[in-house]
């Protein structure tokens, strides 16, 4: 199964790009958040995909879907466990980015969702159902990729939270270290009882939130 290609690009289309690496050139379809960033870098330049290699029983033919991002991969197959939104319905429904996203499904935000490509009220109902409560670190997504949270309470004294928070906020999910000490201190002077790193960063997350 293909997960990551690197190589540069020899043909472009709306929605899709070959991607000549060594010898082989892999077609692989783009989310319009994704081709838009990458288009400015298509001219001679190697860049390199994050995959979602996709083939079912009724589905033989493979279909590449890249990403700029591991965590916007990791996002795409949250979405995709929505009922009645698969892979190609997803890839259009991409059309802003993963983080604008998150940040409606956490709000609640039906009428917001109902506007992306292929998705109806109903869809959106869906998707909030699906997926609320699940999308904090899609939702302060930076510029950097993530590749794991907090997602269990740690017993540690508090330098050592914050130290793993801190960890999160600035490797990855790429916020500078004095926005992530700005966010940190704000979230513990709101709640000052925090003791755990899964609550920190919680009140990080509500911090940013309300904003």
């Amino acid at each position: 199964m293909i997960a990551y290609l690197e190589g540069r690009v020899i043909k472009q289309e709306t929605d899709r790009i070959v991607l000549l690496c060594g010898a082989v050139g892999y077609e692989v379809l783009l989310p319009k958040v994704v081709m838009d960033t990458l288009k400015p870098h298509m001219n001679d330049e190697t860049i390199s995909l994050f995959i979602y290699h996709y083939q079912t029983e009724r589905q033989p033919k493979p279909t590449l879907i890249g990403f700029n991002l591991e965590i916007e991969r990791d996002f795409f197959r949250q979405f995709i466990t929505v009922e009645a939104i698969g892979p190609l319905k997803a890839i259009h429904a991409l059309s802003i980015s993963v983080r604008e996203i998150a940040i409606a499904i956490e709000n609640k935000d039906v009428k917001g969702l109902s506007k992306l490509k292929g998705i109806g009220n109903r869809t959106a109902q869906k998707i909030v159902a699906t997926l609320h409560g699940k999308m904090k670190k899609y939702a302060l997504m930076h510029q950097s990729e993530n590749q794991k949270l907090p997602s269990e309470q740690i017993s540690a004294s508090m330098d050592e939270i914050k130290l793993q928070v801190t960890d999160v906020l600035i490797n990855q999910l790429g916020h500078r270290p004095v926005e992530a000490e700005e966010m940190i201190e704000k979230a513990l002077k709101r709640s000052p009882s925090i003791d755990s790193a899964e609550a920190l960063f919680d009140e990080v997350y509500r911090g940013e939130m309300a904003q």
